[in-house]
């Protein structure tokens, strides 16, 4: 039995109830652990631009090789992450409405793929991001949980 929570809502003189799973609280917490993801992201590049001097509004070095390609590297993991954020979220915070266990764990593996892809370009090798090609297979149980959602809304099953 899924027990749900409820919050009324008042807007122009109605009242709008929203019906969540209680379960949805994995969903957000996975949300907020995407959202430490991309601080530890963003400390590692700022960590990387005071060691090697490279200053806003600078976005990659121009060196292409040594720190630059270090620093471009740190860079382009946390820019990479940023790319598909909007995604990653939408499909989290809609699957998790109607499936909010496979949703969390979908989310924690693209985390989890975002952090090895991440370890993997900090090593200054670009190859080695592909370390995180795992994350792909929670982006797509959230891609098939917002789907399904989607259809269900829809009354195809």
């Amino acid at each position: 039995m899924v027990v749900f929570s409820r919050f009324t809502a008042l807007t122009s003189g109605t009242t709008t109830v929203v019906e969540i799973p209680s379960d949805y609280g994995y969903v957000v917490l996975t949300g907020i652990a995407s959202a430490c993801l991309l601080t530890w992201q963003s400390i590692q590049v700022g960590q990387m631009r005071k060691k090697f001097g490279i200053h806003y509004p600078t976005m990659y070095s121009q060196e292409t090789s040594g720190d630059g390609q270090l620093f471009n590297c740190y860079q382009r993991a946390h820019q990479n992450t940023l790319e598909s954020y909007p995604i990653f979220l939408m499909l989290l915070f809609t699957g998790g409405l109607q499936y909010p266990i496979p949703s969390a764990l979908g989310g924690a593996v693209w985390i989890a793929g975002k952090v090895a892809y991440s370890q993997g370009y900090y090593t200054g090798d670009p190859k080695n991001r592909m370390r995180g090609s795992f994350g792909y297979l929670g982006l797509f149980v959230l891609l098939g949980s917002s789907s399904l959602f989607g259809a269900k809304l829809l009354g195809w099953y």
